[in-house]
């Protein structure tokens, strides 16, 4: 077992509804720009967290995988967009670099599925979670950032869930 990198914090998950809730409160948070990375096995809890955070971003379309369109668009009523990526079927980064992730990332919050598939095209900046299916009832969430404003949205993250 490997101990959790400074600046880290773990969330256990006891269900998809908790998963969802946790989803939400960080959903609230997001601003144009911000990258959610996502990586986890199947069955970790991904698309679960993802309709989680987009609920809580306030968007009013059903989130679902993306895996054959790659990128799926929500909205909110102020006409701002979430975009979320499901890199599961793409070979590698440079198959990313096509999708124009900058122009995503210049309109709203960009969440990305299988995160570590691509991660070479993702900016150097953003909050990683590491998702891990520990039973059918548990799954274990490792939470980190690089960068200032995702190292903030971290600890902002960190305080609504656990508390100052």
């Amino acid at each position: 077992m490997a101990v959790i990198e400074k600046g880290s914090f773990e969330v256990i998950s006891r269900s998809p509804t908790q998963t969802r809730r946790i989803g939400m409160r960080l959903g609230e948070m997001l601003q144009p720009g911000d990258v959610i990375g996502l990586e986890g096995n199947l069955g970790s809890g991904k698309t679960t967290m993802v309709q989680g955070i987009a609920s809580g971003w306030g968007s009013y379309d059903s989130v679902s995988s993306p895996t054959y369109v790659l990128v799926n668009v929500y909205r909110r009523l102020d006409r701002n967009q979430l975009f979320h990526l499901d890199a599961f079927r793409l070979e590698n980064s440079e198959e990313a670099i096509d999708l124009d992730i900058d122009a995503m990332l210049d309109q709203g919050p960009l969440l990305v599925e299988w995160a570590d598939r691509i991660k070479e095209a993702l900016p150097e900046n953003y909050l990683w979670i590491n998702m891990r299916l520990i039973n059918d009832e548990q799954r274990d969430f490792i939470v980190n950032a690089r960068g200032d404003r995702h190292k903030t949205l971290l600890e902002r993250f960190r305080e609504d869930i656990y508390g100052a």
